[in-house]
């Protein structure tokens, strides 16, 4: 195939992608719009790691899966990770035989990551198709071997940044990336190096004789294998006589569902002049990735296993993050619960107080009774009621200043009922969300356990506005009622003083039964009402009179629970609902689905790329008799440089390592014929 000028390897449009693919990213994108509308603030059973795995997904839907579908032919991409000073940088710097990456005695060692690439297939990582979060920096390897302004511009590079190098001795189609330490003692940089393996399509993961039965990059390792990442392990200085060492390291491999992994073991071994790993120590390696930068098939199924994997988990833990959205919205239902309980029951409280005759003791009793009196008004209403509308005129004449001495005294008990509720309800509310983990984490710096401040007077208010309304109920019946102006006009403040009474005294002013020790204001209130406006009106006055106490209670109470409401109403908790992640990753189900099988038997994605029919440059030490790996069919466990018998049970010759001979490794790996090509 006819080598495409630089200026023709432009990435694909995604409108120009097959309809299959399309779909699966147009469903990715869907998907990728719910995750990031996710909303997660209560505090629920292992919210903490579920946010952690929200931001992960959007991590790699960005860094990773959108910009893969979206650029097929991109080359792939091989990100170099593992535990502090394991050797990463010395590894990719002696594969090279280049300074591309800065080997460090401090820790951290790496900082900024360092993605090397061939000149050719800069354009596929300039700009932001992959991991757009990290601003680029450019810079060029040392020819030399030994460029200490390389290593010094990687070592005070800015963390948040991808600092990129181009080498021609890569093979094009392939990228390293030497990622930050995944154990480092900066948060930002384990958190980094974790992005970065989440935008690999291929891990190499470096570890040594001493360190790799960690338990960190085991933490990592058991995610890649849930998803089905393509993995390579290097087991790093390993001192001769010691090789059981990898046969362990096997063994944790195979626990973990990494059994088919490539495994390359390098002896301890000094370095050579210029700071490099001896050509056969990494010439399994460099073997293994000049034929992977050689063989176009072998790249795109690697690229599209790890694709598949990751879509799969994708649509996984998109169920398990739709599921934690469920809680948050259980919830808040449940906070809510809490908080509208504890105040219905104090309009229940007061609804109650204000009708069992308990709020027309002490004062408000001794005021009505001073209103009222013992003498010929009180006699009049004891002989019938003919006789008190008789007396109505002269009794309001005569003592219409005590009036408002009644109301006032009522306003005061009233007053204490619907404080003291608020109180119990605010303590109620408060306990109720002290021991829910979602609601604790609400109060904090917040004075919830009490009533507000601003309470009492909103409380004044409304009682005022109730006995306004209480007037003008009597007033509305009065003008409705011929032969009772003349009274009204002179004692509208005392019948609705009267009405009042009767409110109190029972549960609507439907029967004379005595109350409590005010039955007997309650019955003399309730006949006088009688007398002036008939039985069945005071029975509707009194309801009516009832309701908008009620009312205004509910209205006092709720402002007091919006206290607590506001704080969830301000997160949005009650739509966090996992119903429309869990459509869209349905969606995405189907749509990989019918991409896999329009897939099926066609050539693979990448596979007719400008850089299919040019041979691979070879990187350093390959073709030095070292083995690309080991395929499950082998009996070694370990790949061991220089000891090939040991290793695979026959030597490694030079017509093995021809390029036929390395492709065929792939080919095995990943059960491809000839003529898949």
């Amino acid at each position: 195939m006819t080598q495409q000028p630089e200026d023709a390897r432009t990435e694909p449009d995604a409108g120009d992608l097959p309809d299959p693919v399309g779909e699966l990213t147009t469903s990715l994108e869907g998907l990728r719009t719910r995750l990031g509308a996710l909303r997660l603030p209560l505090e629920t059973p292992d919210a903490a790691a579920t946010r952690d795995a929200q931001r992960r997904s959007v991590d790699q839907l960005d860094d990773y899966l959108l910009p893969r579908l979206r650029s097929q032919q991109a080359p792939l991409l091989v990100v170099v990770g593992g535990s502090t000073g394991a050797g990463k940088s010395t590894l990719v710097n002696s594969v090279l035989g280049e300074d591309v990456t800065q080997p460090g005695v401090l820790r951290p060692t790496t900082r900024a990551p360092v993605l090397v690439h061939h000149p050719l297939d800069a354009r596929w990582f300039t700009g932001d198709r992959v991991l757009p979060g990290l601003a680029r920096v450019t810079s060029g390897a040392s020819s030399s071997g030994n460029g200490p302004a390389n290593r010094t511009s990687s070592g005070t590079a800015e963390p948040r940044t991808l600092r990129m190098v181009s080498s021609e001795t890569l093979p094009r189609g392939l990228a390293l990336l030497d990622a930050p330490d995944i154990d480092s003692v900066e948060q930002a940089n384990r958190d980094l190096a974790a992005q970065l393996l989440g935008a690999a399509d291929l891990w190499l993961f470096v570890t040594t004789a001493a360190r790799y039965a960690d338990a960190v990059p085991w933490d990592l390792l058991k995610t890649a294998a849930e998803r089905r990442a393509q993995v390579a392990m290097v087991l790093d200085r390993v001192d001769p006589g010691a090789e059981a060492t990898a046969d362990d390291l096997r063994d944790l491999m195979a626990e973990q569902g990494l059994a088919d992994a490539p495994l390359f073991v390098l002896p301890e071994a000094p370095l050579t002049a210029e700071g490099y790993l001896p050509e056969e120590a990494v010439a399994p390696v460099s073997d293994w990735l000049t034929d992977l930068g050689g063989d176009a098939g072998a790249r795109a199924h690697v690229i599209a296993a790890t694709r598949d994997g990751v879509v799969d988990d994708l649509i996984r833990r998109a169920g398990d993050l739709a599921d934690a959205a469920d809680l948050q919205q259980e919830a808040d239902a449940r906070l809510r619960a809490m908080v509208a309980s504890a105040y219905a029951d104090a309009v229940a409280h007061v609804r109650a107080a204000t009708s069992d005759g308990a709020l027309l003791r002490g004062e408000v009793l001794a005021r009505w009774q001073d209103f009222v009196g013992t003498g010929e008004f009180f006699r009049a209403v004891e002989h019938g009621i003919g006789r008190v509308r008789d007396a109505i005129g002269a009794f309001f004449k005569g003592k219409p200043k005590q009036a408002p001495q009644v109301e006032q005294a009522i306003a005061h008990g009233l007053e204490s009922v619907v404080l003291d509720a608020a109180e119990d309800a605010a303590e109620r509310a408060y306990a109720g969300w002290h021991g829910d983990a979602a609601g604790r984490a609400l109060l904090e710096g917040l004075e919830l356990s009490r009533a507000s401040g601003a309470l009492r007077g909103q409380v004044s208010e409304q009682i005022r506005g109730w006995q306004s309304d209480v007037l003008g109920l009597v007033r509305e019946q009065g003008e409705a009622k011929r032969g009772t102006a003349r009274a009204l006009s002179l004692g509208v403040n005392a019948l609705g003083v009267a009405l009042m009474v009767v409110v109190f005294a029972s549960t609507g002013g439907l029967t004379g039964v005595e109350v409590g020790i005010a039955g007997g204001s309650a019955i003399l209130a309730q006949r006088l009402l009688e007398a002036v406006f008939g039985e069945d009106a005071v029975r509707r006055l009194a309801v009516e009179a009832k309701e908008r106490l009620t009312i205004r209670t509910r209205a006092l109470m709720d402002g007091q629970a919006a206290r607590y409401t506001a704080q969830l109403d301000a997160l949005g908790s009650a739509d966090a609902g996992g119903a429309p992640l869990r459509a869209a990753a349905r969606r995405v189900a189907d749509a990989a689905s019918a991409e896999r099988g329009a897939r099926g038997s066609a050539s693979a994605p990448g596979a007719d790329d400008a850089a299919a029919g040019t041979p691979a440059q070879r990187l350093r030490g390959a073709g030095q008799g070292g083995v690309a790996g080991r395929h499950p069919d082998d009996t070694a466990t370990a790949v061991v440089p220089g000891n090939g018998d040991a290793a695979n049970g026959a030597a490694t010759s030079d017509d093995e390592n021809a390029p036929g001979r390395r492709r065929g490794f792939w080919h095995r790996l990943f059960g491809l014929q000839e003529g898949d090509r």
